[in-house]
């Protein structure tokens, strides 16, 4: 019998749950229920593998402003700027 151990990152926790299509999550969240504990770095990270994070600031009544996380779909701009500066890597012989 084999036994297999499958580990769950925090980075595809956050990604779980933010394909969950929640409302978002803030770094608090993140922090607090994953055990992040660079929550930008994550967000980083995962929009460095190709998904499109957005980042929308909310004020509160009390003038307290929250960021909260959410996974989105490109705009068509967006995927064209990363192919144009996927080209201009390649001209330069820069790896991307």
């Amino acid at each position: 019998m084999t036994n297999v151990t499958t580990t769950v990152t925090k980075e595809s926790r956050v990604l779980a749950a933010l394909q969950a299509g929640s409302k978002g999550l803030t770094a608090a969240q993140m922090t607090s229920r994953f055990g992040v504990a660079n929550p930008t770095a994550t967000i980083t990270n995962l929009r460095q593998k190709g998904f499109a994070i957005y980042a929308n600031r909310l004020t509160n009544k009390g003038g307290e402003t929250r960021t909260f996380y959410r996974l989105g779909t490109p705009s068509r701009s967006l995927v064209a700027a990363g192919y144009r500066a996927r080209a201009a890597a390649r001209l330069y012989g820069i790896t991307v």
